[in-house]
């Protein structure tokens, strides 16, 4: 399909405000990779395969936020156990999302629209939520300026299909503004407002499994 001119505009603006992005942060990229290197050690980056537009895979990039210690048979440990103090204040600040910017520079993801969520999540979709695919995943986006990790999955998947259907560059520049507001007052972190792991998504009821 054609993209229209509100695609290309969005395309454009995603390119100006990445790349601006990573100059006037590269300070801050410097810093906290320093302090991860010291606190967690190697690697920095933590790379891991999600969905992108029409649910092909990419590698998204975030810091990373949890230790490799494992188990005596060498697994490792579940998340909760392996997040530090430091990874949760590196999260609830949603300072570990900014390498994303490299993503959003690649065309893999957009500033706004749906989250990237896991590969294994795919198959619990409904045809309905499976729509959140239709887009760019986004570093933020509709669900997460209305309650974040605060809300249900379902209610999150409704409003990123409504996103889909109701996308443009104002609401885009409306969700970025919200959005600085929001990581400032660190509203709905999550569902408890203390931890920062959020509980996986196993499919709707009415989902065939």
């Amino acid at each position: 399909m054609k993209p229209n001119q509100n695609d290309i505009l969005k395309r454009l603006l995603d390119i100006v405000t990445s790349v601006a992005g990573l100059i006037f942060l590269s300070p801050v990229y410097l810093v906290l990779g320093l302090v991860i290197y010291f606190k967690l050690g190697l690697p920095i980056i933590f790379k891991q395969k999600r969905p992108g537009l029409h649910g092909e895979p990419f590698i998204m990039y975030k810091f990373r936020s949890m230790t490799n210690e494992r188990d005596d048979q060498g697994n490792l440990l579940d998340n909760e156990e392996r997040l530090t103090p430091f990874g949760k204040k590196l999260r609830s600040t949603s300072l570990d999302e900014l390498p994303e910017l490299v993503n959003v520079l690649k065309g893999d993801m957009s500033l706004v629209g749906p989250r990237p969520l896991k590969m294994e999540y795919l198959p619990r979709y409904s045809e309905e939520q499976a729509r959140r695919h239709e887009v760019r995943p986004g570093v933020t986006g509709w669900a997460q300026v209305n309650g974040r990790n605060a809300v249900s999955w379902e209610k999150r998947f409704e409003m990123d299909v409504w996103y889909v259907d109701h996308h443009s560059l104002w609401l885009d520049i409306k969700i970025i503004a919200k959005t600085l507001n929001i990581v400032l007052t660190k509203q709905g972190v999550s569902p408890g407002g203390d931890k920062v792991i959020t509980v996986p998504f196993q499919g709707s009821d009415n989902n065939e499994q």
